[in-house]
């Protein structure tokens, strides 16, 4: 098992956000992640695919020190964010996950009105009294329309969102990181509770995400992977096996174990 060498330094006029070296990671005595060493570029959809359990989840809570509220997490190694040593003992992780912003596998809205998930990170992030009802009116209005949800919900934003379709909570839980600019968005999983249309749909906001943000993604669904991909990264048994254009992985992999998993073969 070799890794790719997408995982060296990246050429001259690649623009990087997520860097990552010598990276290994243990919950306990149980280590997850081993020496992953990579690269994730700007402004493209990066997929994380790989069998259960091979640490995709783990890495791409790395990113934004989410796995750290688990406990017991011990991290080695370097990860830079947008230029930035994440392990740095100035860092806020505030801060961080503003920059830096996560949408699960599950949709996750808060059981408040639709307006006030919207602007729930933004006040959170805000001194009290710093924005005006007009302001956040319209990072509500700007919000909602960036995930297609302003002409379905602008007549009844002081309903609760979980009274929204499961499709419409995964869009609300996305609209609320915009507010907070983010220049990062991880999704881990983000379509496994849709059916098939909302899968549709939902993919094709990510992809016109992918316009204004960084997006790495988890996914098990290889369709997805292909569709919505521009980079795939295959991880086993906690480190990374292989790191391509989507298409070359999957119609040229350079690695067996790659091979064997998108054929089906395990996993």
């Amino acid at each position: 098992m070799t890794e790719s060498s997408e995982n060296t330094d990246a050429p001259a006029g690649r623009e990087i956000s997520i860097r990552t070296r010598g990276l290994d990671l243990k919950y306990g005595d149980f280590q997850a992640l081993f020496d992953v060493t990579l690269d994730i570029e700007k402004g493209i959809i990066t997929s994380l695919i790989g069998p259960s359990g091979c640490g995709k989840t783990t890495l791409l809570r790395s990113f934004n020190r989410i796995n750290e509220r688990y406990g017991n997490v011990t991290t080695t190694g370097e990860i830079t964010v947008l230029g930035k040593n994440i392990y740095d003992s100035d860092v806020s992780l505030s801060e961080l996950r503003k920059s830096v912003g996560m949408v699960f596998q599950r949709p996750n809205p808060l059981p408040i009105s639709i307006y006030e998930n919207v602007v729930f990170g933004l006040k959170s992030h805000t001194p009290r009294g710093g924005l005006k009802k007009p302001e956040l009116d319209g990072h509500v209005e700007w919000a909602l329309k960036q995930v297609h949800l302003w002409e379905s919900t602008r007549d009844r934003l002081e309903d609760k969102a979980t009274g929204l379709t499961l499709e419409q909570q995964q869009k609300l839980c996305i609209a609320r990181l915009l507010p907070l600019k983010p220049q990062v968005i991880l999704m881990d999983e983000p379509c496994s509770a849709l059916d098939a249309d909302g899968i549709a749909r939902v993919e094709e906001l990510i992809r016109e995400l992918r316009k204004e943000f960084t997006i790495v993604m988890v996914t098990h669904n290889m369709g997805q992977a292909k569709r919505a991909s521009d980079e795939c990264i295959f991880m086993y048994l906690g480190r990374i096996v292989e790191h391509a254009s989507t298409h070359e992985l999957f119609f040229n992999p350079k690695e067996n174990e790659t091979a064997m998993y998108i054929e089906g073969r395990y996993g």
